[in-house]
């Protein structure tokens, strides 16, 4: 059953073209994913759909009496209202219904009226209402009912948007990053939801994963074209790669066939004939398809950032409280070369603060934190870059410099950075104030990364990122040679860079597991039900996961943990014969006691690390 039809429609700011003659159609039980870069069109498209704007050209049109609800990046809400009164206050077909019931009781005497009221009630399970709206509400971390709107961060506001257009059951729904503000937990439940309910949905997201999961088609808008791919996320992969590849040979035909008809344009007479004439049309129109360039602008950066020494960041119990609320309790961690570290946890558990704490701008309550002498941090947080009144995108960068030094000697013009991030020429003398949030993002992005950081810290880099910008993003972070800390809910983009994850169970327990996130969601859900009231008791002071398994076997994540240490064990001995070689040579008094003080810190790395792996031994045999 066809739901909408969009039909050859174009939309234009001034003389800005945002994209033209667009038409597909959406079908009952679709769940379709819209692909496109920042800044090309994808909101502007949402709000055509779903009636909040008209389009220049074209039609977009509906199926007699079908509902949509649209959830915007900016949700309007009656601030006034309570967490509660927003659910009661929207336009609910299941609260109509209970309206009616309630006013049917009032007059038991109207019996055909109860019946019909009562029927409604059965149709539509109006009865468990109360409890939907409730779980749901749990689910997204919105507890406090009576809680005021204006009262509510811009997160949790978003939320609750969400669970009034979940609850309203429309025919077609409309998403705009629907995974913005919600934490891991509350992202696998609402794919879950999709997944379960015969829902129709076109959604904008970033999130790989949930595209993989959820959706059946993916629209690819690229370069003003709409490609339609009848499959999930990796389908679209597939397919695309198989595209660009056939563009790419007939480009290569077509700039063959160019040559050869510039060459026959050069030697034509000036008089020529008819026959003459439809060649030359011809001609024209291979020379437009013989210039088709794609624009993949991948990011490939060399940066010369400045090398780490021996020591990075080292962390001696370190502890932190607000009030009776404790988030960081002795905490020990030394940093090593190269180390990607993600970071996971529920809000409110700590990591905010460990983060301002490892940069100084928080003193712990007690302990002693050691920086290394050559580390330079790049700290990339959520509050994003502070918009200047007419400040145009290249004076941004500049005020770091016109020039940004690379490796072996080159350098390369704060332009040329900035069309490698994606902002071409004309991009670059637009105002930062006309700015999309995700091309702000990604502005800020390269603010951080041109100042030559060792050792970065990402704090949910994700967010309004586009999807070409992630992967532009994850090539740079997989090449990056320092230290590199990831806060972030994509799940996708976490299991690509990180290779152990911090996780922040609340009250100062923090668990160091060797794996990415998919590991540890296979790891959690593997363990057992929680324990009654006893045995909670019993197993109180088991913070880590590595001493809850009882028997002589190896887990899957210690089976990971065994395999990973021989590797680091091995690369370790290598390195410690390179730096007993480097003693052969004639070295000053400095040199040689420098050098012992490294050989000692690498030795002592092996016995640590050969300990664990006796241990993990000793549970094999």
């Amino acid at each position: 059953m066809n739901y909408a039809s969009i039909e050859h429609i174009s939309k234009a700011y001034g003389e800005r073209i945002i994209f033209q003659d667009l038409s597909f159609g959406i079908n009952a039980g679709q769940k379709i994913g819209l692909i496109a870069k920042n800044g090309t069109g994808k909101t502007s498209l949402l709000q055509l759909l779903s009636g909040q704007d008209r389009p220049d050209e074209g039609e977009i049109n509906y199926r007699n009496h079908i509902k949509i609800s649209f959830l915007s990046q900016a949700p309007d809400l009656n601030e006034n209202l309570t967490v509660e009164e927003t659910i009661f206050a929207s336009d609910n077909e299941v609260l109509n219904i209970i309206k009616q019931y309630e006013k049917a009781l009032q007059h038991p005497e109207d019996t055909e009226r109860m019946q019909k009221a009562f029927d409604l009630m059965e149709a539509k399970q109006a009865w468990d209402f109360e409890t939907t709206y409730k779980q749901i509400l749990s689910k997204l971390k919105l507890e406090k009912l009576d809680q005021k709107v204006k009262l509510l961060s811009g997160g949790q506001q978003k939320r609750l948007a969400l669970a009034t257009r979940l609850l309203d059951h429309p025919d077609l729904l409309i998403l705009d990053e629907p995974t913005n503000h919600l934490d891991l937990e509350m992202i696998e439940w609402l794919e879950e939801f999709f997944t379960k309910e015969d829902l129709t949905l076109l959604m904008v997201t970033h999130d790989r994963y949930f595209l993989e999961r959820v959706c059946n088609e993916i629209l690819e808008l690229e370069d003003g074209v709409l490609y339609s791919y009848k499959g999930n996320y990796s389908y679209y992969l597939d397919k695309k790669e198989a595209r660009v590849e056939i563009e790419k040979t007939n480009t290569e035909k077509a700039q063959q066939l160019y040559k050869k008809e510039l060459d026959w344009m050069r030697r034509q007479p000036k008089a020529r004939t008819s026959k003459s004439k439809s060649r030359i049309d011809d001609f024209t129109e291979i020379k437009a398809k013989a210039s088709q360039r794609r624009k993949e602008h991948e990011v490939q950066l060399e940066i010369n950032m400045e090398r780490l020494g021996n020591k990075i960041v080292e962390l001696h119990h370190i502890s932190k409280s607000f009030e009776d609320k404790v988030l960081l309790d002795k905490l020990n961690y030394n940093f090593q070369p190269g180390e990607r570290l993600g970071i996971i946890g529920k809000n409110g558990t700590g990591k905010s603060t460990f983060l301002n704490i490892l940069t100084g701008h928080l003193p712990p309550d007690h302990g002693k934190l050691v920086m290394g002498e050559t580390v330079k941090f790049g700290y990339y947080t959520q509050q994003g870059i502070p918009v200047k009144e007419v400040q145009k995108v290249i004076d941004v960068i500049r005020e770091f410099g016109d020039y940004i030094p690379l490796k072996k000697g080159r350098q390369i013009s704060a332009q040329q950075l900035l069309e490698r991030f994606l902002f071409d020429r004309k991009k670059q003398y637009d105002y930062v104030e006309k700015l999309s949030g995700g091309e702000r993002k990604r502005l800020y992005l390269c603010t951080v990364l041109i100042q030559n950081p060792n050792f970065l810290i990402l704090d949910e880099p994700t967010n309004d990122l586009d999807i070409v910008t992630l992967n532009v993003l994850e090539n740079f972070l997989l090449d990056f040679p320092g230290c590199l800390i990831v806060v972030s809910h994509d799940r996708y983009f976490m299991d690509k860079i990180v290779d152990h994850l911090f996780v922040f169970r609340g009250n100062g327990v923090i668990e160091d597991f060797p794996g990415n996130y998919s590991d540890f969601r296979a790891y959690d859900k593997s363990k057992p039900a929680e324990a009654g009231p006893t045995e909670k008791k019993e197993s109180k002071a088991k913070k880590d996961w590595k001493s809850s398994n009882g028997d002589h076997k190896l887990s899957y994540n210690e089976q990971k943990e065994y395999k990973r240490l021989e590797k680091e064990i091995a690369q370790l001995e290598k390195k410690k014969e390179n730096v007993q070689q480097e003693f052969l040579a004639e070295l000053s008094e400095e040199e040689i006691n420098k050098k012992s003080q490294y050989l000692q810190g690498i030795m002592d790395e092996i016995d640590l690390k050969t300990e664990r792996w006796f241990e993990l031994s000793a549970k094999m045999e």
